[in-house]
């Protein structure tokens, strides 16, 4: 991971979270360890189960989304493939940015009660040129039909910067 992740944020606090999740991605971008983007998974008490940052780059795998990463490590922490299937949620990801189309397929299966997001996926193709997919009009909605609450542009515009710190930095797009 790129940087130190804290134990826990307050429960409850989704900009607590998302700040977590904004320093994640700009570390990543300060130390080109990897894409702009940071995630964690959080229980119902604010501890975070699971944190991953971009390293598609590092690692030469397109499914090392930070999404994905904080996921794997929530569901291996857990020992289980849906977080909420037992107690201890709601579940929480927050990522520095919509997911693109894969993480947003992985909201459905992953166990989620909540998505938490900083930048737009607008923002992300736009600062940065990078593609994030065909997503449905309606996906906040196609989500909420599964009980996956969405909370959208948390501490946006610190999102918005560490994308475009990275295409200032001459950030790969891939």
């Amino acid at each position: 991971m790129a940087a130190a992740t804290p134990a826990a944020v307050p429960p409850g606090d989704p900009e607590a979270a998302m700040a977590v999740a904004v320093h994640l991605a700009a570390e990543n971008v300060r130390r080109r360890s990897g894409g702009p983007f940071g995630a964690l998974v959080l229980d119902g008490a604010g501890t975070v189960v699971g944190a991953g940052v971009n390293v598609v780059q590092t690692t030469g795998s397109s499914l090392a989304h930070a999404e994905v990463k904080a996921l794997l490590a929530a569901q291996a922490r857990l020992g289980r493939p849906r977080l909420n299937d037992e107690p201890g949620g709601p579940f929480v990801l927050a990522t520095s940015a919509q997911p693109c189309v894969m993480c947003f397929g992985t909201a459905f299966w992953a166990g989620l009660d909540a998505l938490w997001i900083g930048a737009r996926a607008a923002d992300v193709e736009t600062l940065t040129g990078f593609d994030e997919g065909p997503l449905p009009e309606d996906w906040p909605g196609a989500l909420a039909a599964r009980g996956i609450s969405v909370t959208h542009d948390l501490l946006r515009e610190q999102a918005r910067e560490v994308l475009t710190a990275y295409a200032a930095a001459g950030g790969e797009r891939y």
